[in-house]
């Protein structure tokens, strides 16, 4: 199964890698939100289309998983365009990594299907994040997640950055500024137990 639903959402799981090692991330367990998550293998864009007969029954379609979704962008496009061919609404859940894995803005290909975006800040700079978030790309990724940010709110209706509360409420605030900054919204995440 490589969707489930929650509430009146329906997520897409399509990947458990990821270019993040999170301190905090779900990955570490077995399963979340009483769901597991970890897929023996990666779908194909069929895979999941044939799971989303009616994507209209949904308050929202949300790209959340395991693992970084814009890994698998060919995927990620080809069922976006089915959905949003559908009447459905698409949201990515996002480390920010995408443009960076790719070697180019991929924001404008997202731009064409998806409506909402929302992005894994985590941190207030470069040093907090490596620690945080522990990435593969210690020098670039920070900056590449501010960078994503900054071009989705080019192009694509709602931005939000996120972070965990495992940062001090002092930290926090910096982060709600930096998100103020690029003009998105913001919210804090809480860890799952």
């Amino acid at each position: 199964m490589y969707t489930y639903q929650l509430h009146d959402a329906l997520y897409i799981n399509l990947t458990n890698q990821c270019t993040n090692n999170c301190v905090f991330c779900i990955r570490k367990k077995p399963e979340a939100m009483g769901v597991n998550l970890w897929l023996d293998k990666e779908p194909s864009g069929e895979d999941v289309i044939y799971e989303i007969p009616d994507p209209n029954r949904y308050k929202e379609i949300v790209f959340c998983g395991y693992g970084e979704p814009t890994l698998r962008l060919p995927q990620l496009l080809q069922i976006s365009k089915y959905l949003k061919e559908h009447g459905g609404k698409i949201r990515l859940n996002t480390n920010g990594h995408g443009s960076l894995i790719w070697g180019r803005n991929i924001v404008p290909e997202l731009a064409e299907y998806i409506e909402a975006v929302s992005i894994s800040l985590n941190a207030k700079d470069k040093n907090q994040y490596n620690h945080l978030c522990q990435p593969e790309n210690e020098t670039l990724c920070y900056d590449a997640v501010i960078d994503f940010a900054k071009e989705c709110k080019k192009y694509i209706p709602e931005v939000s950055l996120s972070v965990v509360d495992l940062i001090s409420a002092y930290d926090i605030e910096i982060c709600k500024e930096i998100s103020k900054n690029l003009g998105t919204t913001f919210k804090v995440r809480h860890t799952i137990k």
